[in-house]
């Protein structure tokens, strides 16, 4: 399954032209690493950034505030262009953010105001992997300082660039060697805690979670060595790289 990577920001349309290369260029590289790039479907910086995943033949997905594609574009006036699928919410501006966080496996802050800043609170507290374009005004340029000022752990993690290609290539370095274990506050155990079994309960291969007796959600078995997942997700994941999780398991 392709990871997708979310691109929130500045939805105005008066995002200096600099700014706007810089997002496009995060949706190209978004685009080469054959990942999916998802939108909050709006204009602006996000807007730019699905332009450019896709020039380079990226799929791009636009989560709209909107019930049908005439609120969409009438009510909204919000784009068509440039997404390969609008999916319609019908939840408004803020409803839709959560949407948005939570169909992202990496959430990229560029630029943005009070939107933005829900986003990212969203994108935070549920624990993701977080990059923000830096030098692209707005929040961006403030979240070191709002997340210092909130001093809350919740398994999120934050990486910073001013360079959007590299941003892109240390998150994703980022995902598949550490984060792909706890993706969110909702599939999140202790890397370290051992495996468990009997009794107890055994701990899910893939996100760590302790699963107890009787409550896995799906069970796989290699080498008859039987595995327990927290979610259907976890096995999934696990059935496209067996290998990764069945070694990190031998460490």
């Amino acid at each position: 399954m392709q990871l997708k990577i979310g691109v929130m920001g500045g939805a105005g349309n008066d995002v200096p032209d600099n700014f706007l290369r810089l997002a496009a260029l995060l949706g190209e590289r978004i685009a080469e690493a054959d990942c999916i790039l998802v939108t909050g479907a709006c204009p602006g910086l996000p807007l730019a950034a699905a332009r450019g995943a896709s020039e380079r033949g990226g799929m791009v997905i636009g989560i709209s505030p909107a019930l049908s594609l005439d609120e969409h574009a009438y009510h909204y006036g919000s784009p068509t262009l440039a997404h390969d699928v609008l999916i319609f919410t019908g939840s408004g501006l803020m409803g839709r953010e959560v949407v948005n966080i939570r169909s992202s496996d990496i959430v990229i802050i560029v630029g943005g105001s009070s939107g933005t800043l829900g986003e990212l609170a969203i994108a935070y507290d549920e624990g993701k992997l977080i990059g923000v374009l830096t030098g692209t005004g707005g929040i961006s340029d403030m979240v070191k300082t709002i997340l210092e000022t909130c001093q809350k752990a919740t398994g999120a993690r934050v990486l910073y660039s001013d360079d959007p290609q590299q941003l892109v290539t240390d998150l994703l370095e980022v995902y598949r060697t550490e984060h792909f274990r706890h993706p969110s506050v909702f599939c999140r155990g202790n890397e370290h805690e051992p495996m468990l079994s009997g009794a107890e309960g055994k701990r899910d291969a893939v996100c760590g979670m302790t699963v107890p007796p009787g409550q896995a959600a799906a069970r796989r078995k290699r080498e008859e060595v039987e595995y327990v997942f927290c979610s259907l997700r976890c096995a999934e994941k696990f059935d496209e790289r067996p290998r990764r999780y069945l070694e990190s398991t031998t460490e």
